[in-house]
């Protein structure tokens, strides 16, 4: 079957300390997939490495066959990689849609002499703009706010916001850093529905998480890292019974297996 993202054998090192080793998993494209692990498994790393943030010490990864090494961040924009932020990044100070309008600009082609005169090429761009940053935010449910300030958002609208913002970029791949951080139950609901439904659209789905019932309810493929090397690769099932997962989680008690909340039962 077809792979949209590849990692093969990606260390990262910081002088002396092995952040990941070896690390190899593939991510199908029109998927939904997760990586999971414990508090400084190297999670966050492995998605400033596919990012560009960070250059790995070793190994290859590849978008669509093509490698991304040595590529800067915005190279690896356009290539068709977005990406959230476990910390959001949005502009509080603009309304929804100028947030969302901010990620669209790689699309937009009307030149300075457009912007400077407004020539009809500029406003017919800007139009287009803005009716997608819309729609976007509908996806979302937040379309109904466009005009507000971003400041003026609960957290969890301000995370749905951020995905509108990435996905204004027209990713191939959307990777999610903790997309249900901060949210209560229901907002943790809504968000399920709008993801599910932005694949539905066409979009593959990266995500690190650490709610495990939010992970075994969306994603059909899960690798879990743990000390930097991944431990498991396979469906919710597999994943929510394997011993060496369980073990990452809660480790061992009279050497019998933990179960894990959520995960094991």
């Amino acid at each position: 079957m077809s792979k949209l993202l590849t990692l093969t054998n990606v260390s990262r090192h910081f002088g002396g300390l092995k952040v990941l080793q070896d690390v190899s998993f593939d991510v199908r494209p029109g998927t939904i997939s997760g990586l999971i692990g414990p508090n400084g498994a190297g999670k966050t790393t492995v998605f400033n490495l596919i990012t560009g943030l960070l250059p790995p010490t070793t190994g290859d990864i590849a978008l669509d066959g093509k490698t991304l090494l040595g590529r800067k961040p915005h190279q690896i924009t356009r290539a068709g990689i977005a990406r959230t932020f476990q910390n959001i990044r949005i502009f509080k100070e603009m309304t929804l849609l100028e947030n969302v309008i901010v990620g669209m600009h790689r699309h937009m082609d009307y030149g300075v002499p457009g912007l400077l005169f407004a020539l009809p090429k500029y406003r017919a761009e800007e139009r287009r703009a803005r009716d997608r940053a819309r729609e976007l935010l509908s996806w979302m449910k937040l379309d109904h706010k466009a005009d507000d300030l971003a400041d003026n958002l609960s957290y969890g609208a301000q995370r749905k916001l951020e995905i509108a913002r990435a996905l204004a970029t027209e990713p191939t791949l959307l990777l999610l850093d903790e997309p249900v951080a901060g949210m209560n139950s229901t907002e943790k609901t809504e968000l399920m529905r709008e993801i599910v439904n932005i694949q539905g659209r066409g979009y593959t789905i990266f995500m690190i998480e650490h709610d495990m019932r939010f992970v075994m309810g969306l994603c059909e493929e899960i690798s879990v890292l743990n000390f930097g090397k991944i431990i498991a690769h396979g469906g919710p099932e597999q994943i929510r019974n394997d011993p060496q997962v369980i073990e990452a989680y809660l480790g061992r008690e009279d050497d019998e297996v933990a179960v894990v909340p959520g995960v094991a039962e």
